[in-house]
């Protein structure tokens, strides 16, 4: 008994630590855009659009975010990563042609299509688009996992915070929510299933 409540203690203080303090040294804030390192690319995560076409205010707030380390010169490329397994469902698509609006040149937009998970987006940038060092484009309560994730497969990540208004109290409850779980899930595909995802041919997005 005691073992089994000590590791749960363990496993709490861990998630409670990585989701909190861990990698606040790494996460930047739209007041600190020009503290920002250089990186080549910024990685966003798709994060839904509306039956209608509108993006959600998730990813928007991302979107935005990562136009503004574009136009900062902070990174060079922004990669976009998201869910295109169903015919009527592209969020890559919305999320460039949101950002074609926005002015930013097409080429300097890579798109990934097999970005279903925070797992996989890291993976990819990682083994299909071949980059080392990036920028990750998030909320706040998603950083922690994201980096957590992107660094134990071996990349040079920091993060930037795209929260840019107030979220449903709700909504992001459960947002934290899911995230300890999530982080439990990346640890076990990382260190004990070493899942792969959807892979092809490598796509460097920087040239050999």
């Amino acid at each position: 008994m005691w073992i089994v409540l000590t590791g749960g203690m363990l496993c709490a203080a861990w998630t409670t630590w990585t989701l909190t303090a861990r990698y606040q040294r790494a996460m930047y804030t739209p007041s600190e855009i020009e503290q920002v390192p250089e990186k080549p690319v910024a990685v966003v995560f798709g994060a839904g659009y509306w039956p209608s076409g509108v993006l959600s205010m998730v990813l928007k707030d991302r979107l935005d975010a990562a136009i503004d380390l574009y136009r900062a010169g902070r990174v060079q490329k922004l990669l976009f990563s998201g869910d295109n397994r169903f015919v009527d469902y592209n969020e890559p698509a919305k999320m460039l042609e949101y950002a074609l609006m926005q002015g930013i040149p097409r080429a300097d937009i890579v798109l990934d299509y097999a970005g279903r998970r925070t797992y996989d987006t890291c993976y990819r940038a990682r083994d299909i688009f071949q980059v080392q060092d990036v920028v990750l484009v998030t909320q706040r309560y998603h950083l922690p996992r994201a980096l957590n994730t992107c660094r134990a497969l071996g990349l040079n990540a920091i993060g930037y915070v795209a929260d840019r208004q107030p979220y449903p109290r709700r909504d992001l409850a459960w947002y934290w929510v899911r995230e300890a779980a999530a982080l439990w899930r990346a640890w076990w595909d990382i260190y004990i299933a070493r899942a792969k995802p959807v892979l092809g041919e490598p796509l460097p997005i920087l040239g050999e």
